[in-house]
């Protein structure tokens, strides 16, 4: 059995990961192959391209690319004929996974979208594509089957597998330790898992350090950066700056510096969920030109840019969408963020909230139940096509 992946997101990389090692060990004689992370590469799929390596979000930041997207579904129509997988696995990343979902459609190959874009909050028209190229819709929020009932699909809640993550995975317990040893109050920083998240946020970030340091000296910040090249280009940045923070740069420690951090300041993403399972308080913000907030705001139709607030229905995060005057954002954040630290009665009534929250949908198993479903329809064609 033959299974084709299609990743091109940091956190994509991270589930399709799971959920690999979750088919090898229902069906060790599985192969799976495709466009992914290094996460991917580690679980045992045989990477064509290391597709995360492309991540960016925003028209003027994708057009430039157009080209080298262009030869990779190239190669993928070819992979397909050349060694046609039994399925083809789709994660996020819809701009290029619809031309993926488009050729295996044409080859005949069954399409499985997990963790499906997010359709209800832009662009909904998009929902078209969903019917006429993806055979199996798994999704990872519980308000998604019904959106997309409403529109004549069917599609299944498994659950999100951040809430597996959190519940299996084992936190370096030395680090935690020594966090709490060394530290009296820690705000954990994420400054985002692409290139441009970084370099658009990050200084905004600096200026919140900045403010919580001139009010709260005894606060550490632990920066949580993706990549080698993420935690260099923010020591660039504060090297830049003309006062001295107390910071510590990681990298592959996000997991424990949310868990050690009293509450975070992060680049709105995915790890938000991370924030809902691990019941942290967090400021949230994401920086957009005016530009591309003048093409894109027409086309959204939420009124939230973090996961938590949209499952919940209000507020639980603060947040901002910061298009023009950061230096104002700044302020404000920097304001919640001293507030929770000097009110902790303020950051247990957001914890409390979060927890609740958490206890009605995050429910472990997704990563399984993803599994035995793809793995259930490709055993099902198998005795179809014996008999």
């Amino acid at each position: 059995m033959r299974i084709f992946f299609s990743v091109g997101e940091p956190s994509g990389d991270q589930h399709a990961a799971r959920l690999i090692r979750a088919l090898k060990r229902r069906r060790p004689d599985l192969t799976v192959s495709g466009f992914g992370g290094p996460k991917m590469s580690e679980a045992g799929c045989a990477l064509d391209f290391e597709l995360t390596e492309l991540a960016v979000v925003g028209l003027f930041r994708v057009l430039p690319m157009l080209m080298k997207f262009y030869r990779l579904v190239k190669r993928a129509e070819q992979l397909f004929k050349d060694n046609r997988p039994d399925a083809v696995v789709l994660v996020d990343f819809p701009g290029f996974n619809w031309w993926i979902a488009r050729k295996a459609k044409a080859a005949g190959i069954p399409v499985f979208y997990y963790l499906p874009p997010q359709l209800w909050g832009w662009l909904p028209w998009r929902v078209r594509k969903m019917r006429k190229f993806v055979d199996h819709i798994l999704c990872g929020l519980p308000f998604e089957p019904k959106w997309y009932a409403e529109r004549g699909l069917e599609a299944e809640f498994v659950g999100h597998p951040f809430f597996d993550e959190v519940a299996e995975n084992r936190l370096d317990e030395s680090f935690c330790q020594q966090a709490h040893t060394d530290y009296k109050r820690i705000v954990g920083i994420l400054p985002g898992s692409r290139n441009h998240e970084v370099e658009g946020n990050f200084p905004m970030q600096i200026g919140v350090m900045e403010q919580v340091a001139a009010r709260h000296p005894d606060v550490q910040f632990l920066v949580a950066c993706y990549r080698q090249k993420h935690l260099e280009r923010c020591r660039q940045l504060l090297a830049a700056r003309p006062r001295t923070l107390p910071v510590e740069l990681f990298i592959g420690r996000t997991p424990e510096i949310i868990e050690v951090s009293d509450c975070c300041v992060m680049v709105s993403g995915s790890v938000s969920l991370e924030m809902l399972a691990r019941a942290k308080p967090a400021v949230v913000h994401y920086r957009a030109s005016p530009l591309t907030y003048a093409i894109v705001r027409p086309l959204v139709s939420v009124n939230s840019i973090t996961l938590p607030n949209l499952i919940a229905g209000h507020r639980l995060l603060p947040e901002w969408l910061v298009v023009l005057r950061p230096d104002r954002t700044v302020r404000a954040m920097a304001a919640v963020v001293n507030d929770w630290i000097a009110s902790p009665f303020h950051l247990a009534q957001v914890t409390r909230d979060l927890r609740q929250l958490r206890q009605e949908i995050g429910q472990p198993g997704a990563t399984g139940r993803t599994a035995d479903r793809i793995l259930g329809h490709l055993v099902s064609v198998e005795r179809a096509q014996a008999a």
